[in-house]
């Protein structure tokens, strides 16, 4: 991740819930299939498969994880390191 799109996720990371959902809606919507590396009608096997083992894994466990807040604060911690 370059510079200029760390310094934007940074700032985005920083907007409440609504104005990141529709931001991150904008961009999703923005990105063609083709530029995406993703075929809608055929997807990546091996994609799928890791999407369904993670599906697994929260539907197995609903209490684990951690808090958005500390996730938040372990996202930005690394954001603020060098590269």
């Amino acid at each position: 991740m370059t510079d200029a799109a760390r310094d934007l996720l940074r700032k985005a990371l920083e907007m409440d819930d609504a104005e990141r959902a529709a931001l991150a809606a904008e961009l999703l919507a923005s990105l063609s299939s083709d530029s995406a590396g993703f075929d809608e009608q055929e997807p990546d096997p091996a994609w799928v498969a890791e999407i369904e083992r993670r599906a697994a894994a929260a539907a197995a466990d609903p209490e684990g994880g951690i808090p958005w807040e500390q996730a938040r604060e372990e996202i930005l911690a690394r954001l603020r390191r060098p590269t």
